[in-house]
């Protein structure tokens, strides 16, 4: 335990460390992203008494090849204080980031959604976390209402301006109907009774964001989990479908990493003016909670719409981008994306991830049905801990 006088000290270097160690940039950039590896099967869900979630005890899924295993269906994530005004989905069959716009193909708009004009949303579904309750799978999801919290009886089309708060959560899927819940079809075992639909494909893809993210209004209490914590993120779209927050890791193919990317998250209650990205997958890390995050983050502006999104391009560059000229439009030209990536490279971060093969053990993971995003904010506050306990000691010997 810590003296009177070296508390003061440990929380200041804490502090200090937390904001020197992050640089404020318009893009961050992960080089080398996907690897060869698997995760388990999940051969059988269900939230009974018992808990009855299975994994094949013989056999996994693999994947390989870039961005995996982010280049599997995935489906889009919003947690409040958020605003979503305008979303949209594009494949490419090739874009090279890191090249002339000659060797890249012009992008496809695949899904749309404008909440100025709602007619025009096309390929999308609206989900949310009101479903059945479980203690072991959590709520299951279930169609949004136009509040995207509420729960509706058919697919419902988010209204303008919605206001999502904190802890609140909807997902965007899209608007295929995934076949019966099975191991050997696309979208895999899901929980019993849930609307089920497929997530977005494509090896090469992209995803584009108009929104805003103001300042919580309600007052902060012991009952929020993620108080003033806006966050975008990407998960494989079976584990919504499976049980996004179980307290059993054998309910969610999460645990064996079947993939997470976090494009806008603030991470912790301290640092609520940053934006960080984060990999969730066992890509040169060994605590899938933890994650890989780089040391830099993009700037949370409270007072007007931000516009950008993530590029998964055909060599394995995932770029988390803002910008001030950006379309929505149903396709958009190479150059005019890798214009905005060229104009970002003076106020960006880069971090190569290393090249792993199936050799990884995957970590069992109990957790609660709070959320593992919020188990990440601790590990994260405890490094730095860590970090600040050493320059004490550091201190004291000097």
């Amino acid at each position: 335990m810590l003296s009177n006088i070296a508390l003061p000290l440990y929380l200041l270097l804490t502090s200090f460390i937390a904001k020197t160690t992050a640089t404020e940039v318009d893009q961050i950039w992960f080089a080398n992203v996907g690897f060869n590896g698997y995760y388990d099967i999940v051969e059988h869900v269900a939230g009974n008494s018992k808990c009855e979630c299975y994994i094949m005890e013989d056999d996994h899924s693999y994947f390989e090849g870039s961005n995996a295993p982010l280049n599997e269906p995935l489906s889009v994530h919003f947690r409040g204080p958020l605003i979503l005004h305008k979303f949209a989905y594009y494949t490419s069959d090739a874009f090279y980031a890191d090249e002339s716009s000659s060797s890249s193909s012009d992008w496809t708009r695949g899904a749309f959604y404008n909440d100025s004009d709602t007619s025009s949303a096309s390929n999308v579904t609206f989900m949310t976390h009101e479903g059945d309750s479980s203690d072991c799978l959590g709520k299951a999801i279930c169609y949004a209402d136009d509040t995207g919290i509420g729960a509706a009886d058919n697919a419902t089309i988010l209204t303008e301006d919605t206001l999502i708060k904190s802890d609140d959560e909807f997902i965007i899927f899209s608007n295929i109907s995934c076949p019966d819940s099975s191991v050997y079809d696309t979208c895999g075992v899901y929980r019993e009774g849930i609307p089920a639909y497929e997530g977005f494909y494509g090896d090469v893809k992209m995803f584009l964001f108009e929104f805003e993210a103001p300042t919580e209004t309600q007052t902060n209490s012991s009952s929020f989990s993620a108080y003033d914590m806006p966050a975008i993120w990407l998960l494989n779209s079976k584990i919504p479908r499976q049980s996004q927050y179980p307290t059993n890791s054998n309910c969610s193919c999460w645990a064996s990493g079947c993939g997470e990317f976090d494009i806008f998250e603030v991470l912790n209650g301290s640092t609520t003016g940053k934006f960080v990205s984060t990999f969730h997958t066992f890509q040169g890390v060994s605590n899938i909670e933890t994650g890989l995050t780089q040391d830099a983050y993009i700037a949370r502006e409270t007072n007007s719409t931000m516009v950008g999104g993530v590029v998964f391009d055909t060599n394995g560059n995932t770029i988390t981008f803002m910008t001030d000229s950006l379309t929505f439009d149903d396709s958009i030209s190479a150059s005019d994306i890798l214009d905005i990536i060229k104009d970002n490279d003076d106020d960006e971060s880069v971090k190569t991830l290393s090249s792993v093969s199936v050799t990884y053990t995957a970590t069992s993971i109990t957790g609660t049905t709070t959320s593992y995003k919020n188990e990440v904010a601790n590990m994260y506050n405890s490094r730095l801990a860590s970090i600040a306990s050493f320059l004490l000691v550091l201190f004291n010997i000097l």
